[in-house]
C-alpha cells in the first residue's frame, strides 16, 4: 500500500494542476459511507463475548488507515473516511457490538502503532506478505491484483516496459516489490531501467499519466479500475490484473483479538453484509469466501 510525503507547496501544486487541466480528482466519488454499513448489521452476543477485556472496557475498536487509496478508503465532501473498507471496518464493529474509531495516519505507521497497542487493528488495503507477518498477525478479507493503465490510445504492456516512466503510490506494493523486479529484470538483460515516479497520494500517481509525465500507473486492482471510471475516457487498462495476493487487517502479533475479527469477518460473508458493500462499490470481483489467518504464510 501507501504513504503521504508531499510537502505542502507539492500540494498545492497538485491542486492547482487540477484546476487548470480538470484531471482525474478521486477524493469525493459517488460513494458515501455509513456509520453502519447501511447494512443493518445486528450485534452477535457470542461474538462479543470472546473479545479481549480491553476492548470491551472501551467499548470500541481503533482501526488504523491511511485515507488516501480510493474506492478502498479516501475522504468524503466532509473529510470524513469513506469507502469500501470503512463500511467493512464499521460492519465489524456492528457486529461486534462496539464503536469504530478510524485513527488516520500515515501508512506507514500503522503497523507500528499496532505493535505497540495504540491501534486495535488496521483497515488500509494491506497486501499480507510473509515479510509483514513477521510483524503482525493478519486476517485475511480480499483478494487483489495489480492492474496497470495508461493514457486513453497509448498501448502499453506491463511485460514489457523497460524505460518507461511508471507512476506509483510510495510504499505500496507496487512501489517496493512490482515495479523494482521488473526494472531489475530489464537492467539484467541489458536494457533500461523502468523510472519509477512516487506520489505521496493515488490521485497525484493518476494525474502524473493524464498530464504525460509518465507513460502509466500501477496500482492494486480496485484502485486502477476506479480510476479509469473517474478519468472522463482520459486513461485505459494497460494490459490484464496479474499477481493476485491477498488483503489482511493487521492485528498484534498472537493477540487475542485476531481470532475474533476472523470469525467476525466470516460471519459477515456468510450472512451476506459482506458482498451487499463489495457490490455497492463495485469490487466484488476480489470477494473471498473464507477469512484466514496468515494467508501469505500458508503459500
Amino acid at each position: 500500500m501507501r504513504i503521504r510525503t508531499a510537502t505542502p507547496i507539492v500540494a498545492v501544486a497538485a491542486l492547482a494542476a487540477l484546476a487548470l487541466t480538470g484531471c482525474v480528482d478521486n477524493s469525493t466519488p459517488s460513494g458515501s459511507s455509513t456509520s453502519s454499513a447501511g447494512a443493518g448489521v445486528k450485534k452477535d452476543d457470542a461474538l462479543a463475548s470472546q473479545l479481549p477485556q480491553s476492548v470491551k472496557d472501551a467499548g470500541k475498536l481503533v482501526v488504523g488507515m491511511d485515507d488516501t487509496y480510493p474506492p478502498n478508503e479516501y475522504k468524503d465532501d466532509n473529510g470524513n473516511p469513506a469507502g469500501w473498507e470503512v463500511d467493512l471496518a464499521n460492519a465489524i464493529g456492528d457486529k461486534l457490538g462496539v464503536k469504530t474509531s478510524f485513527a488516520i495516519a500515515k501508512f506507514d505507521n500503522i503497523i507500528p502503532s499496532i505493535t505497540g497497542g495504540k491501534d486495535d487493528y488496521g483497515m488500509s488495503s494491506f497486501t499480507d506478505t510473509t515479510e509483514r507477518e513477521k510483524q503482525v498477525d493478519f486476517v485475511n478479507y480480499y483478494s487483489a491484483g495489480i492492474l496497470w493503465a495508461s493514457a486513453k490510445g497509448k498501448t502499453i504492456d506491463p511485460d514489457n516496459a523497460c524505460g518507461l516512466k511508471v507512476a506509483v503510490q510510495s510504499t505500496t506494493f507496487e512501489d517496493t516489490d512490482e515495479v523494482p523486479a521488473k526494472s531489475k529484470k530489464c537492467t539484467d538483460a541489458g536494457k533500461p531501467a523502468i523510472q519509477a515516479l512516487r506520489y505521496d497520494n493515488q490521485d497525484d500517481a493518476t494525474n502524473a499519466v493524464i498530464l504525460g509525465k509518465a507513460d502509466a500507473l500501477s496500482a492494486d486492482s480496485p484502485v486502477t479500475l476506479y480510476a479509469i471510471s473517474k478519468s472522463s475516457g482520459k486513461l485505459q487498462a494497460a494490459g490484464k490484473t496479474f499477481d493476485q495476493a491477498p488483503y489482511g487487517l493487521p492485528v498484534k502479533k498472537g493477540s487475542a483479538l485476531g481470532p475474533v475479527l476472523q470469525k467476525t469477518v466470516q460471519a459477515l460473508i456468510d450472512d451476506g453484509t459482506y458482498k451487499k458493500i463489495l457490490d455497492k462499490w463495485g469490487v466484488g470481483d476480489g470477494a473471498a469466501t473464507t477469512a484466514e489467518l496468515n494467508a501469505a504464510a500458508k503459500g
